[in-house]
């Protein structure tokens, strides 16, 4: 690793510990040369597969379109920061077990519905409206009635 001081090639790791909940490596590093100290991050590398979209384009996985859409769903809901954090970790996740090169776009939004569906019902119907394309107000009433079916359709806010 080249020192950021003094640009020498010769450092040494003095610490090493896990960081982001056991997803990267943190080290401290001392140049040899100049003696200063730094931090470094190590993060793996995992090639997440390609998106297929509904007409058929492909494109990499973003995260900050995802962020986008859940951010819309959530808007004006008591929902921390965290919980949207761990939605799109969820799907990072889910999306590298998948083993697959590529993936439906319909994959992610089931994906993501799961998610909703136990964290806020509002937003859960807010995401299904778009991502089925409703088109009339039967279509909301089908699938509030899907939710009632499964017993969670108390769409009452968090205290």
């Amino acid at each position: 690793m080249r020192c950021p001081f003094c640009f020498a090639e010769d450092t040494r790791v003095v610490d090493s510990r896990l960081a982001d909940e056991g997803d990267a490596v943190r080290r401290r590093r001392e140049c040899l040369a100049c003696r200063e100290r730094f931090t470094t991050f190590e993060h793996a590398e995992l090639r997440l597969p390609q998106i297929i979209k509904t007409d058929g384009r492909r494109e990499p996985f973003m995260e900050a379109k995802l962020r986008a859409g859940l951010q819309r769903a959530l808007q004006k809901r008591p929902v921390e920061a965290a919980e949207i954090d761990a939605v799109i970790a969820y799907v990072r996740r889910s999306l590298m077990a998948s083993g697959e090169r590529e993936i439906a776009s319909r994959q992610i939004g089931e994906w993501v519905m799961e998610q909703l569906r136990d964290l806020d019902k509002v937003a859960y119907v807010r995401f299904a409206s778009v991502y089925h394309s409703f088109q009339d107000l039967n279509a909301f009433r089908e699938e509030m009635e899907r939710l009632e079916d499964r017993g969670v359709a108390d769409l009452s806010t968090k205290p």
